[in-house]
């Protein structure tokens, strides 16, 4: 088993989404990676995120049943709960970081689940966050 790594919305949908091309490809053998390896780890915001931009912002939504049973799928994985105290941290990190509330959260998460990597393309590639680093998935090596 691998080390546990958190996995940020747009990386989600990209790996859900053909029409994204070179970033499905990228996103879609991630998480079948994470799959396989049983690492992946989401957190509620996540989840809600997923649903929303799959089935009300997407060009081609998905039917609600479609999403309802792949978000089922993901609560397999490890689920960090957003609650009170999360939110709190979370508002500590906006500061600290410089980053938006809603990424803060997601950090919060990443760091609560004591993950090594949080992929995403939100953040800056390669920066640490406490003890979790952002690997933006699509960048460059």
């Amino acid at each position: 088993m691998s080390a546990k790594a958190f996995v940020d919305t747009n990386i989600l949908v990209y790996a859900h989404d053909p029409a994204s091309g070179a970033k499905h490809d990228r996103a879609k053998a991630l998480v079948s990676r994470l799959w396989e390896q049983r690492s992946g780890v989401v957190s509620t915001q996540v989840l809600q995120e997923l649903y929303v931009n799959l089935c009300k912002v997407a060009k081609k939504p998905i039917p609600q049943a479609e999403a309802k049973r792949m978000l089922a799928d993901y609560l397999t994985w490890e689920l960090v709960v957003n609650d009170g105290e999360s939110v709190l941290e979370a508002l500590e990190l906006e500061e600290r970081y410089l980053i938006s509330f809603w990424d803060a959260l997601i950090v919060q998460a990443a760091n609560a689940a004591g993950v090594e990597n949080l992929y995403s393309e939100d953040f800056n590639h390669g920066q640490m966050y406490g003890s979790v680093m952002a690997v933006n998935p699509f960048a460059e090596s």
